[in-house]
């Protein structure tokens, strides 16, 4: 199959790239096939991606989380059907799976970050527990956006947010314009600090109070979320939260932070990193209208053109890049 493969040193397009079906004709001549084969109709870039481009997880294969596609191989109720897949494929046999939490599985592979091969590619696999199926009123160009769309109603998942209370999002891009939607919905006085006026419009039609850096008058908030995939957001964040506030970390970086945290110690802050989420939520968000993701659609590549695609989404001030195999 074709398919983007990252070798650890460089991003290459394979026009030969291994298919995973041999795997999912062995496990679909079992009575109750374990994995899918999936025929990916869109893929998203993230920051995650490009992260992994600059080192992160030391991941080697075919990358990519975010994606829509149609089941080819496995159960026959599955046949045909649009779904979208959660990425953490758990052991199913320890504690946290036990428990529900194969996001958190010891022994986990994460797809096209850790030991699995994503979606930038004509097929990947999925485990069957892990498939949603995308509900009719909901776009292939929407329903690709449910895997971070989850990462934004984790926080919900976290945090018990009431009315009225502060909350800072800080950072304009994909995964903080999500966030910033979401967290409107909980009736919260929502603000969203960047540096891209294209992006922070995108934002204030959301409903969202958006505010450019060098406007910035610093105040603190109750909340603040730290979505800005970079190193130097976590002492913006700091700086931002009243004493006994709550920061969720949501960036991941290849690079280490370099910051004190005596202000957290001072001022009694609550940290909670927060990364993948359920897929329910968003799914219904999104049939129900209530978030808004296609505005954040810059442009569609073909898989062929898969290199480019990701030289664009690095650009500064880049909204979503999609592949479509």
């Amino acid at each position: 199959m074709k398919a983007l493969h990252w070798n650890g040193h460089e991003l290459r397009f394979d026009l030969a790239y291994p298919a995973p079906s041999s795997i999912l004709h062995l496990q679909s001549s079992t009575p109750s096939p374990t994995a899918a084969l999936v025929k990916v109709r869109l893929a998203g870039i993230c920051s995650t991606d490009l992260q992994i481009f600059k080192g992160y997880m030391g991941f080697r294969g075919v990358p990519g989380h975010e994606f829509v596609g149609s089941v080819s191989d496995g159960p026959q109720s599955l046949l045909g059907k649009r779904v979208v897949g959660e990425i953490n494929f758990g052991c199913g046999r320890c504690e946290n799976c036990a428990r529900g939490l194969s996001r958190h599985c010891p022994n986990r592979s994460v797809m096209g970050i850790l030991n699995a091969d994503g979606a930038f590619a004509e097929y990947v696999a999925v485990p069957v527990a892990n498939l949603h199926l995308v509900p009719d009123k909901v776009s292939d160009e929407e329903a690709v956006f449910t895997e971070p769309l989850a990462a934004a109603f984790e926080i919900l998942e976290q945090v018990q947010l009431n009315l009225g209370d502060q909350v800072l999002v800080l950072g304009d891009g994909k995964l903080g314009n999500l966030c910033a939607q979401v967290l409107r919905l909980t009736g919260a006085s929502v603000t969203a600090l960047g540096k891209h006026e294209d992006k922070l419009k995108l934002i204030k039609h959301s409903g969202v109070r958006a505010v450019h850096l060098k406007d910035w008058q610093p105040r603190q908030f109750d909340v603040v979320v730290e979505a800005t995939g970079s190193a130097s957001g976590l002492e913006l964040a700091l700086g931002a939260l009243r004493p006994r506030g709550t920061l969720v970390l949501k960036s991941t970086i290849a690079g280490n932070h370099d910051v004190s945290l005596a202000p957290i110690v001072i001022n009694e802050i609550t940290v909670i990193g927060s990364r993948c989420g359920l897929f329910a939520p968003p799914l219904e968000a999104l049939e129900q209208r209530s978030v808004s993701v296609t505005p954040l659609i810059e442009k569609v590549y073909s898989l062929n053109d898969g290199i480019e695609a990701v030289t664009h989404a690095t650009k500064l001030g880049a909204r979503k890049i999609l592949l479509r195999p």
